[in-house]
């Protein structure tokens, strides 16, 4: 682990993943206004006390970026994990079981991959109507969990009949155990990259949908911010700001995210450690070498 805090993307992204979920968990203290009310005039320019403006409500920009980072990075943590686990189930129960188990689970992955994800979601977000944070989740997960049960599922199959494998099914270990001691631990690189991948896939898709109309207009997210933003024409009438705010706050959750997803791609597969990055790796493998013998 310490190998991550030498990697400058993994600093630089956790740094801007650190001050957002400061934001988020700390709104009531950090927002100046609530969200909801009106506090100065329509489309207020960025001035010393609104310094990200306002919005054609008269509601301060900063306070709903606040209040939105909560709302939108609960939805996106939340979506990661049910999609990462909903993946990995069922992926390393079809991997390690083989059969007809694996096969039947093939085809449900496979069925649920060639629809097409965005019209999928715009459907089922329509018939189920207007939707708040909850219902979002449950739907981005029933729609997004095969591309991570398809890497787990291949994952499996090549460590299934890896040498520590068979040996614990030799001395009588129950197909639980191995699955979860001996074949999941190995998984959890992969896992870290589908969780990673899974936050950002939510946070756009809660967005766009949210956009789209979609949403909850009454709960603050940065969805919503840019839904009523279009609603009241801001790029129109010169308001950039009342965009500007929840489109920087989704770049740079995708950004944070993406450096972090960057490095643990470089660990899972070391063949993308080139160069620089290589260089810094085996110097870091020689010196912890080095200090696990003086230890002894």
């Amino acid at each position: 682990m310490s190998f991550l805090f030498h990697q400058k993307k993994v600093v630089v992204g956790a740094a801007i993943l650190l001050v957002l979920a400061t934001l988020a968990i700390f709104a009531p203290l950090i927002a100046p206004y609530s969200p909801e009310y009106r506090v100065a005039r329509s489309h207020q320019a960025p001035s010393v006390e609104h310094f990200m403006g306002t919005t054609k409500m008269g509601r301060d920009v900063f306070s709903q970026f606040v209040w939105g980072a909560r709302s939108t990075l609960s939805v996106g943590v939340a979506a990661g994990v049910a999609i990462t686990m909903l993946g990995t189930v069922v992926g390393l129960i079809g991997g390690y079981m083989g059969g007809r188990v694996d096969r039947g689970l093939d085809l449900l992955t496979n069925a649920v991959l060639v629809i097409p994800n965005l019209p999928l979601l715009i459907f089922l977000a329509a018939f189920a109507g207007t939707v708040g944070p909850s219902v979002i989740i449950v739907i981005i997960t029933l729609t997004s969990w095969p591309w991570g049960a398809r890497l787990t599922r291949s994952q499996t199959l090549a460590i299934k009949n890896r040498e520590f494998v068979l040996a614990a099914r030799m001395v009588g270990e129950s197909k639980l155990r191995v699955a979860l001691v001996e074949i999941l631990p190995n998984l959890l690189p992969l896992i870290g990259i589908n969780f990673v991948g899974s936050i950002i896939f939510a946070i756009v898709t809660q967005t766009t949908l949210e956009y789209l109309g979609f949403g909850d207009p009454l709960h603050v997210t940065w969805g919503t911010m840019l839904y009523n933003a279009q609603n009241s024409s801001a790029i129109l009438v010169g308001a950039w700001w009342d965009v500007a705010a929840p489109c920087a706050g989704v770049v740079l959750v995708g950004l944070s995210l993406a450096l972090i997803n960057f490095t643990l791609d470089e660990i899972a597969n070391p063949q993308l450690r080139s160069g620089p990055a290589l260089s810094r790796w085996l110097r870091w493998t020689r010196l912890r070498t080095r200090a696990l013998q003086v230890r002894r």
